[in-house]
């Protein structure tokens, strides 16, 4: 399965035997729509397999919404109506981004403003950039910002007593003031530390006091690690305690067709300064991405993340031509089987989910949405699907109508061959209703800070901080200012929420369309950004290769441009990382055994036991896990089946 090169970007990680499964349940199917996976169930060995079904009376197959003799009638006008309302009100926003941006340009970026913006956004590295963006710190006087603690966006008072509380006990070497005084301050945001604002003043670094906090509080996890202060009871339960009330990070990887390429610069980025988290989800494009960094160590994506990569995303989908008899036959432009042969480069083989975390010991998300219209949507990861194939979980999660059909997702059954997960029931992209599955990520893996990199294209236009962003302050009044002056952020809200408005209108009245059998009202109306979002700047001749793979050229563009959106941000993500990752350090201190070790041991993360078993008191039935421990016997029937799988 591993081809002869030298580094892990020539190996070939294509398996046969599993395409060969994957084409039994897709190839057909868009001459066969009605046709569906058959099972044999039976109440009892006297009762007949097909049932006698009468034929239900009254009408089916309507939506209730659109019933009654008035929606008909007035449908058309005011979807006509809501549509003109929203053309004219867009028109106005962008004429008022556009005053915007001219307002900055004349009244700031000129002369030597000019010129040290340009070295910023020229920086090759976030050394370089760091250096530069203090030059422009000091040119409009952030530095003395940074000196005084006070700030309305952060409990100041409460961080310094904190602070000093910290930095006594350790010197004084009182452990157990110790150890109340972190109980108290090791939790998430506290004191509105994690606010963006305070990182939102400045292109480089923050107020002086919450960096001195985070590094006493980050030399002080360190003193409890190394001199084990405490039993190891005691140690175990502390640690346990901060995982809990500290929660964890996620990295958002969004859709975009080939604009979600711009993602590995920001993987590239994080990469170099240690700061990847360990949970990291993907949606469409971005899924593609995520499935590369769950399945690899951080050795073996230092030499993947370049722009010799590009060969990879390329799939045999022939010329224009041949895509548009495909369409015309299938009703996608593109072939499932060379999307799975593309894929499972990216996911290493045909490895599962399960795998995977326990390879990397990176916890994988894959967003996607049953193929019918109302089902809600599903995140495919180690513990709601262990044993699915990742790379079906990608395919899906591309699968935009239209562009690429629905099809199941495979899981590894007990013989080694790969069966349909979930009754064969087929899923579809996620981004069209969850590109960013925030909810469901607190949830399941207790994730309260969020690192979004966002490549939509339709979306990036609403992103617009009249206050400025991290590591990209408003410039003029000294940051103290809106953009574009108060007149000009004001009118910019109103209209963008006035968009937002007529968008809500169109999709609670049904008024959509629902062309290729889908619902697109959400494409819109979904929660797009996190704690932290990173937009990569795009070009608009990205526009022209949306659906095309890139060259190496393009892709190292790509990559810079993704380096360059991601530096501004990394003083944020650092300060609450390396607490993080000291949390999990010391969770893992006094666990017999931790998950994620490879050969070279360079995983980046220290995932423990304890995170993927679970005792019998708390275990309960998983309806998926009925499912994948299944047997498919050659007539179609199903017959009982276990699999060793485990699920936290």
């Amino acid at each position: 399965m591993t081809g002869s090169g030298n580094s892990e970007i020539d190996n070939d990680y294509t398996v046969q035997e599993d395409l060969d499964e994957f084409v039994k349940y897709t190839c057909g199917y868009s001459k066969q729509r009605d046709k569906r996976i058959e099972y044999i169930i039976a109440q009892h060995d006297w009762n007949p397999v097909h049932e006698v079904v009468l034929p239900k009376k009254g009408k089916t197959g309507k939506d209730e919404k659109r019933e009654g003799f008035m929606y008909p009638i007035l449908r058309w006008p005011l979807m006509i109506t809501a549509s003109i309302c929203l053309s004219v009100v867009a028109f106005l926003y962008l004429l008022d981004r556009m005053y915007i941006n001219c307002y900055e340009y004349f009244i700031v970026w000129r002369g030597r403003p000019a010129l040290l913006r340009s070295r910023l956004q020229n920086a090759k590295t976030f050394e370089e950039w760091k250096a530069r963006a203090r030059d422009l710190d000091d040119y409009f006087g952030n530095n003395d910002w940074k000196l005084d603690p006070a700030y309305d966006y952060y409990d100041y008072s409460l961080l310094r007593t904190v602070f000093r509380s910290l930095r006594v006990h350790r010197l004084k070497e009182e452990w157990e003031q110790l150890k109340s005084t972190l109980d108290v301050c090791v939790r998430s945001n506290f004191a509105a530390i994690d606010s963006p604002m305070l990182y939102s003043r400045t292109y480089s670094g923050t107020k002086k006091l919450v960096e001195d906090y985070v590094n006493e509080l980050t030399h002080c996890l360190q003193l409890v690690i190394d001199k084990k202060l405490y039993t190891p009871k005691d140690r175990s339960r502390m640690f346990e305690y901060f995982s809990h009330n500290y929660g964890r990070t996620a990295l958002c990887l969004s859709g975009g067709a080939s604009f979600a390429i711009y993602h590995t610069g920001v993987l590239a980025a994080l990469l170099e300064q240690d700061l990847l988290p360990n949970v990291i989800t993907g949606t469409s494009g971005g899924g593609l991405l995520a499935a590369l960094v769950c399945t690899r160590t951080n050795d073996e994506l230092r030499q993947l993340l370049v722009p010799e990569l590009a060969p990879k995303f390329q799939s045999d989908v022939g010329s224009y031509i041949e895509s548009a008899k495909r369409y015309i036959q299938t009703g996608a432009r593109f072939d499932e089987i060379f999307w799975a042969k593309t894929c499972m480069f990216f996911t290493r083989g045909s490895m599962t989910f399960a795998e995977a975390y326990e390879r990397s010991g990176r916890i994988l998300n894959i967003s996607v949405i049953p193929s019918d219209a109302h089902s809600p949507p599903k995140l495919i990861n180690y513990l709601t699907s262990p044993n699915t194939i990742i790379w079906s979980a990608v395919i899906a999660s591309c699968a935009v109508p239209g562009i690429l059909n629905p099809i199941p997702l495979m899981t590894r059954g007990p013989s080694g061959k790969l069966i349909p997960h979930n009754f064969g029931n087929r899923f579809k992209d996620g981004s069209l209703r969850t590109d960013i599955p925030l909810g469901e990520l607190r949830t399941q893996f207790n994730v309260h800070f969020s690192i979004v990199s966002q490549t939509n294209p339709h979306v990036q236009v609403f992103f617009f901080s009249p206050r400025g962003t991290v590591g990209r302050p408003v410039s003029h009044r000294k940051g103290r200012g809106w953009r574009g002056g108060y007149l000009g952020s004001a009118i910019e809200q109103y209209l963008k929420y006035d968009m937002i408005k007529w968008l809500h209108v169109i999709r609670s009245l049904e008024l959509l369309p629902r062309p290729l059998g889908q619902d697109w009202s959400s494409v819109f109306l979904q929660k797009f950004d996190g704690t932290i979002t990173i937009w990569p700047k795009t070009k608009l001749k990205d526009f022209w290769y949306i659906l095309s793979p890139p060259s190496n050229e393009r892709l190292a563009n790509m990559i810079a441009a993704g380096k360059a959106a991601t530096f501004p941000k990394i003083d944020f993500i650092s300060s609450r990382i390396q607490i993080e990752k000291l949390i999990e350090k010391g969770r893992a201190m006094d666990r017999p055994t931790a998950l994620g070790t490879s050969v070279d041991g360079d995983i980046g993360t220290s995932i423990t036991r304890q995170d993927m078993d679970v005792s019998c008191e708390s275990a309960t039935v998983n309806p998926d896990d009925i499912i994948n421990n299944q047997k498919f016997t050659s007539t179609g029937s199903v017959t009982p089946g276990f699999t060793n799988a485990k699920s936290p």
